[in-house]
């Protein structure tokens, strides 16, 4: 089961506070931009800030955000210092939408400056529904109420597509409710305005509303043409087999859609502040693991891939090829991608 993570968030706010809306963060602190509180991605940037704080000597601050599509601008021009996205945003931001569309559409902000510290552990994007329900599988969402648009969070449009995708749908065969943010689809779940929204594993929010309504974790097409089409219509999507139990509102196996976690940086930040935060999460990379059970997965030997769809920084470079991480394959890879930026 998924351990709670709402005490990270409290520990790291007393240790760093994260500056309130309009507020700008401390000087000297390296800001953490992330999806808004309740989200995954926002308990990881906690953990990550704490151990930071704790072990590298610098200052790091959670700043949350409605969605990656919002603050990854502010990463590439360099007002934050870190960002925790998916690595299917970073694609489509980094290349820009002249040089790369999933789903016939970038509606990403070109952001050519944005580099790679630390690939982490995978997300989980699941598409939820409620347990009293009589949906079990994403084919049963034809002609049903399932949460859209995302305006303010754009990554979660993929998500859902992607999983409409592995069963053969589309955005045409379901009833969009429109929605700006992934914690407004949750919510219009919950007060019963949709039929299924999609969350990642593991989240707050999805721990609160599984506890008030019970949730279901409906499971994707995930037979070799699911796997497939889920393949072709997100690339960076791939499909996983969870078990039941392996958190809360998964209550049978089901198949899941699953991609990568980033943790990035601005191409001008400093190299040996890049270098000091990569050795941490190196070196520490065990403290992170109990705030929260997803950081479990960001074992070290994922930090370095060569299939990752950005360039990393130098400060990190610098690390990994101290650990014996950084290979030939991997010298091919960041001069690949560093020819691919959006220009």
């Amino acid at each position: 089961m998924v351990r709670p993570a709402a005490w990270v968030v409290l520990v790291v706010l007393l240790v760093s506070p994260a500056p309130l809306a309009g507020a700008g963060p401390a000087p000297g602190t390296l800001t953490i931009g992330t999806n808004p509180p309740g989200t995954l991605f926002y308990a990881l940037g906690s953990g990550i800030a704490r151990v930071l704080t704790d072990y590298a000597g610098l200052r790091a601050a959670v700043q949350p955000y409605s969605g990656s599509s919002t603050f990854l601008p502010l990463l590439n021009v360099g007002e934050l210092q870190l960002g925790v996205v998916n690595a299917v945003d970073v694609a489509m931001a980094y290349r820009g939408p002249d040089r790369l569309k999933v789903g016939g559409r970038n509606p990403f902000q070109p952001s050519p400056n944005i580099r790679l510290v630390v690939r982490g552990g995978p997300l989980y994007a699941v598409q939820w529904a409620r347990r009293d329900s009589p949906f079990r599988t994403v084919a049963d969402l034809r002609g049903r109420r399932v949460t859209g648009v995302y305006s303010a969070h754009l990554a979660v449009w993929y998500n859902t597509y992607g999983n409409l995708a592995s069963c053969g749908l589309s955005w045409n065969d379901v009833q969009v409710v429109p929605v700006s943010t992934v914690g407004e689809g949750m919510r219009a779940l919950v007060a019963g305005r949709a039929d299924s929204a999609a969350y990642a594993l593991g989240a707050a929010d999805v721990q609160e509303a599984d506890a008030t309504i019970g949730l279901r974790a409906l499971s994707i097409c995930g037979d070799e043409q699911g796997q497939r089409r889920l393949r072709e219509a997100v690339p960076g999507y791939y499909a996983v087999r969870l078990k039941a139990g392996r958190s809360a509102g998964v209550v049978e196996d089901v198949w899941v859609q699953a991609y990568d976690i980033y943790l990035l940086t601005h191409k001008d930040l400093d190299e040996e502040t890049v270098y000091r935060v990569t050795r941490t999460l190196w070196e520490q990379n065990r403290r992170l693991w109990p705030l929260h059970s997803a950081f479990e997965e960001w074992a070290t030997r994922r930090y370095v891939d060569p299939g990752v769809t950005v360039p990393y920084h130098p400060g990190a470079i610098r690390l990994y090829r101290e650990k014996g991480a950084w290979t030939r394959s991997m010298e091919e890879a960041q001069a690949r991608l560093l020819q691919e930026a959006a220009r």
